[in-house]
């Protein structure tokens, strides 16, 4: 079999029955008469089909032998169509000795080039070929730019990506839609989102793709809110989503939570007679049940016509996350009986995540070991993690602990983060240092790590070490993020912080929680001072948990809604303990059912408990 053509000098025999080319550092010969291309001609457009043709590189290899017996590989759409294959097929060394020997390149060439680079992920050859371009003074089109910007996004490396932005501006192709969309992406993507949304706001023409970029960037930085905003500028402009967009645009639904919303949006794509098909069809579900409306995922998922592997993840991730543990592994049942539909990483992903939501601890080590077992799936990264927060947050600390010390695959923030969290749940100082060093060596950057190791040091009194902590934060410029509370409300969705006074019914809502607050505690609720980390008096301790602002929420939209409706509301952080108790009293003594939505999962109140079980 030919391996390759690297610079290899060749011996041409030619005889009526076979052609074969012999290499002279090598003695494999392959005859040409036996492959399923040999009958291709010297025409041109004959080689340039049977190129797209071949279904792995030992076929490209054999035409590319065919290419050189008869003399064409300096014909330029043929040679340009060789490497375009390669390229496909990720067979760079091949390509890029192919790429070396051709006397006669043109833009093409070079495209295909910083493309096959990309394709592999190699950034340091793809600028070596991209410098190249600009040394040799070609003219740079809106294929190769977006290319390079689209292996920055990727790798993260916004300083190279603001290197080819200003080259980019310099060859006047800055405006380009497809060159700009890129640029918006991979801005979005490194973090850099001011830059994204002052870049696309610039733009003196912008078409869909561009405004499905920024919805996506926004939605993925974690502004879901303007999102929407920018979904409906896009629709008073008169452009129309295509699939791709509506997709895109459920997605940033999906995270935004409001259910108000998600309703107006299926019905503007039922209104648009757009195909709801598998990947429209899964981020529908995901959509109604981020928002809270389980039933309206089920109903979704029941009514596609196909669905695949993580159109069934999705819904089983669905009553995970909603606390409906036994549905979740009841579905997963269904799914693979018969054998009809074999599971995949995702799957278990979410079997094991709706295990750990209900403390399931057994089914959960059973799921994992049916998944290796009978599946033959290798656990990555997120199985582990799943399975650390099963056991952590079931008590298991030292299996917990013995899993990370002996898993073979590389840890990340969140592996560490998810057991670092079990340790505070269970005041496992000792341990929780650990965790915390391990994540801190990640992400020294991330305020959330420094936050919760404060707070744990603050529930067990260790007052010095907290402000050491916090001490640590100011010398390296990081601030909490702070938690807000949003609530739907006569289809308006309303946010508040702790301690907010913002808001035009201000006065109304502290003598509606005033009011509520003594009914809870002649009810028997009394407030959890342990959730105040702060070394003050247990008299202000009670007044700083009055302040919090998904009470503030609740209280509001009591007095905002109908008598007995239910409540949607969402927390951008986890919500405390003293708030979780506080939610399952209003429920019981208001007669109103709650949904709240918080950083790890759906609690739904009603009749003074909790979906979760209290286990959270």
């Amino acid at each position: 079999m030919l391996r390759n053509l690297r610079g290899r000098r060749f011996l041409l025999f030619s005889s009526n029955a076979t052609t074969k080319v012999r290499y002279s550092t090598c003695s494999a010969t392959i005859t040409l008469s036996e492959s399923p291309h040999a009958s291709v001609s010297r025409d041109t457009g004959d080689y340039i089909s049977a190129i797209l043709t071949c279904k792995n590189v030992s076929e490209v290899w054999k035409i590319h032998a065919q290419v050189i017996v008869n003399g064409l590989l300096q014909d330029l759409p043929v040679a340009n169509k060789l490497l375009y294959i390669y390229a496909q097929f990720r067979a760079i060394a091949d390509a890029e000795k192919l790429f070396d020997e051709m006397i006669v390149r043109d833009p093409v060439s070079w495209s295909v080039m910083v493309g096959g680079f990309a394709k592999t992920n190699d950034l340091v050859n793809g600028l070596r070929v991209f410098r190249e371009i600009l040394r040799s003074s070609l003219n740079l089109d809106n294929y190769t730019l977006p290319i390079m910007i689209r292996v920055c996004r990727e790798k993260r490396d916004v300083v190279v990506g603001r290197v080819i932005h200003e080259v980019a501006l310099k060859s006047g192709m800055d405006l380009d839609c497809y060159v700009c969309a890129a640029l918006v992406d991979m801005y979005a993507k490194c973090g850099e989102i001011g830059d994204a949304c002052k870049l696309f706001d610039e733009m003196p023409k912008r078409d869909l793709v561009t405004w499905t970029v920024m919805i996506g960037a926004c939605a993925d930085s974690g502004r879901p809110d303007e999102s929407w905003v920018l979904f409906e500028r896009m629709r008073n402009e008169g452009i129309v989503p295509d699939r791709a967009a509506v997709v895109t645009i459920v997605n940033a639904c999906a995270k935004l939570g409001a259910l108000h919303k998600a309703v107006v949006l299926h019905d503007y794509i039922r209104l648009m007679n757009f195909p709801v098909g598998v990947v429209l069809g899964t981020a529908l579900i995901d959509m109604h049940a981020k928002c809270g409306n389980l039933d309206a995922a089920r109903e979704m998922f029941d009514s596609m016509k196909e669905r695949n592997v993580i159109s069934w993840s999705a819904m089983i991730a669905a009553y995970g996350y909603h606390g409906k543990a036994t549905e979740a592994l009841e579905l997963f049942d269904v799914m693979v009986g018969d054998g009809r539909l074999p599971p995949n990483e995702i799957t278990f992903v979410s079997l094991l995540n709706a295990c750990s939501h209900a403390g399931f601890v057994e089914e959960g080590l059973e799921m994992f070991d049916l998944m290796m077992t009978k599946y033959g799936i290798r656990p990555n990264v997120k199985h582990y993690t799943c399975m650390i927060d099963l056991l952590g947050r079931a008590g298991r600390l030292n299996e917990a602990s013995e899993m990370i010390e002996t898993m073979s695959i590389e840890k990340d923030e969140t592996l560490w983060g998810s057991f670092l969290g079990a340790c505070r749940i269970h005041k496992n100082v000792e341990m929780a240092e650990k965790a915390a060093m391990s994540l801190l060596e990640l992400q020294p950057q991330n305020p959330g790590h420094y936050i919760l190791l404060s707070n744990i040091y603050a529930n067990d009194g260790k007052w010095e070490e907290v402000a050491k902590v916090r001490n640590l934060m100011n010398q390296r410029g990081l601030k909490k993020v702070p938690g807000y509370t949003w609530i739907e409300a006569n289809n308006r969705t309303h946010r508040f912080k702790v301690g907010d006074r913002t808001h035009r019914k201000s006065q109304e809502i502290y003598d509606a929680l005033k009011d509520l607050t003594e009914k809870l505690e002649e009810a028997g609720f009394v407030p959890d001072t342990n959730f105040v980390l702060h070394d003050v008096d247990e008299e202000v301790k009670v007044g700083m948990l009055s302040l919090h602002s998904e009470k503030l929420a609740l209280a509001f939209g009591l007095i905002s809604t109908p008598e007995g409706s239910l409540l949607r509301i969402t927390k951008n952080l986890r919500v405390c303990g003293d708030c979780h108790s506080f939610f399952k009293f209003a429920s019981l003594v208001t007669r109103r059912e709650v949904i709240v939505r918080d950083a790890n999962r759906f609690h739904c109140f009603k009749e003074g408990s909790c979906s979760c079980g209290d286990y959270w």
